[in-house]
């Protein structure tokens, strides 16, 4: 059963198309991830899917809950987490989820219950008194998280849950997550940009790049399609290689800053084939690495750039999050 089925759902600011007629459907129960960098269009999705954001065209029901003509039937069944954060720097932990669960008419002996039970699961109870201005950004992050689940959502949003965090914070994250999958079936959709994020907890991926899904499947498919296996060669030579090694056991070739990366099948019987080639050829190679294919892989495969952030426009992206903060005001 689908918890979001979405057709063609577009979204244009002027003459910028952020999200272009995506269509796909979630299962319920199912952590299903946007991946993709900055400014590709995952968040601007995430607000349409959550009535942040009216879509310019397209249809989607979340919840069998149309995203047009239902509105409030499809907030009263989500729940959601910003990339920005939303708290009350001056309440307390306690006071930030008790105003939550007001706003959705929990009444309080109810809401006591699941303050206390939330900000157990996310080890925030003994800080239930503490001013959020005094808690860490992994604190906050928990903390938004337990808000979003106070009035039991079916479908929980995160857009960038882990940004800007340490790792051992993120990786913390990530138990709470796949916990609240495990024991309360929740309906997960997961933007990030982080490769090990995706692959960890994605039970599917939709890849999205300049507004436009490019692929979809499990994380292990997508990396099946690249191939078998990843070949690394650092050398000074990179224009030379593509044209000495034609054998029929290589899919792809890829130079990129002083690297040549092959794909290929069965790495381990023809790697010392590779390397004598290059010697025989006296192509320098000053080092060379074998691995199995990543995320990372797949979205250069597909893309023919890498999803490092720092190689989205960042212009771009500031410019469409401050069209974006303007549209919801």
């Amino acid at each position: 059963m689908s918890a979001i089925h979405v057709e063609n759902l577009t979204r244009t600011f002027h003459d910028f198309i952020a999200v272009n007629k995506l269509s796909f459907d979630i299962e319920s129960g199912e952590i299903f991830g946007l991946l993709g960098p900055n400014g590709a269009g995952k968040t601007t999705t995430i607000s349409m899917l959550s009535t942040m954001l009216k879509p310019t065209s397209g249809t989607a029901t979340v919840n069998d809950r149309d995203l047009l003509t239902d509105e409030d039937g499809v907030r009263k069944s989500i729940g959601i987490v910003f990339q920005d954060q939303s708290l009350d720097e001056e309440l307390t932990a306690y006071e930030n989820m008790d105003f939550h669960g007001r706003l959705y008419r929990i009444p309080k002996n109810i809401r006591e219950e699941r303050i206390f039970d939330l900000l157990t699961l996310v080890e925030l109870e003994e800080r239930k008194n503490d001013l959020v201005k005094t808690f860490s950004g992994g604190m906050r992050r928990r903390l938004e998280i337990a808000r979003g689940l106070l009035h039991r959502p079916k479908v929980l949003f995160l857009d960038e849950p882990t940004l800007g965090l340490d790792p051992q914070t993120r990786n913390h994250l990530w138990q709470y997550i796949e916990q609240l999958n495990k024991d309360m079936g929740i309906t997960i959709i997961l933007t990030t940009h982080y490769m090990e994020e995706a692959d960890r907890l994605c039970d599917r991926i939709a890849i999205i790049d300049h507004g436009t899904i490019i692929a979809l499947d499990t994380a292990q498919n997508l990396k099946n399609k690249v191939g078998g296996d990843v070949v690394t060669i650092q050398t000074p030579d990179g224009d030379r290689i593509s044209s000495k090694i034609t054998a029929p056991w290589v899919e792809r070739i890829e130079q990129r800053d002083g690297y040549v990366t092959i794909n290929l099948h069965n790495a381990d019987t023809h790697l010392s084939e590779i390397v004598t080639l290059l010697n025989d050829n006296e192509i320098e190679i000053t080092s060379i690495s074998v691995r199995k294919p990543t995320l990372e892989d797949v979205f250069l495969d597909y893309t023919g750039r890498t999803i490092r952030e720092q190689e989205a426009d960042g212009r771009e992206a500031i410019r469409m999050r401050m069209i974006h903060r303007a549209s919801r005001r």
